[in-house]
């Protein structure tokens, strides 16, 4: 009988934590066009621009392997299932207001580094990703 109620209440806890949140993501860019930087038509006009993303969830946790992060959780109560994009985004936003605007520029982003920060409580878990890189200008001779 004691094994009958420990399964009833386990049970739906398990339903409930497979149907819950889930989120994986990375940013691993496979860039068909070959640039070339042996000549002098560019510059280096901004070093570790940084962007950041952050989300948070309840019963659950967050690891990383290398540029990859993954969260499996119960609920999201804060945040974007979107990291690596809206982290990106961020990036771009924060070079606009010190830079200026990116529109009719050639830019490029070069030596892209990723990191990340966890939290994981029992019942509290928290991720946080950033993304730096420098931004290169190519410009005519």
């Amino acid at each position: 009988m004691k094994q009958k109620s420990i399964l009833l209440l386990l049970v739906p806890l398990y339903l409930a934590f497979l149907s819950g949140c889930s989120t994986g993501g990375s940013f691993i860019a496979n860039n068909v066009t070959n640039v070339e930087l042996s000549e002098s038509n560019f510059k280096i006009i901004a070093e570790n621009v940084q962007g950041t993303s952050e989300a948070s969830y309840i019963i659950g946790f967050t690891y990383s392997t290398g540029n990859i992060s993954n969260t499996l959780a119960l609920v999201r109560v804060g945040g974007t299932a979107k990291l690596y994009d809206d982290a990106i985004q961020n990036l771009w936003s924060n070079f606009k207001e010190k830079y200026g605007d990116t529109e009719g520029r050639n830019l490029v982003l070069a030596n892209i580094r990723f990191d990340n920060d966890m939290l994981n409580l029992l019942v509290y878990t928290q991720t946080e990703l950033f993304i730096t890189a420098d931004v290169i200008e190519f410009v005519e001779k």
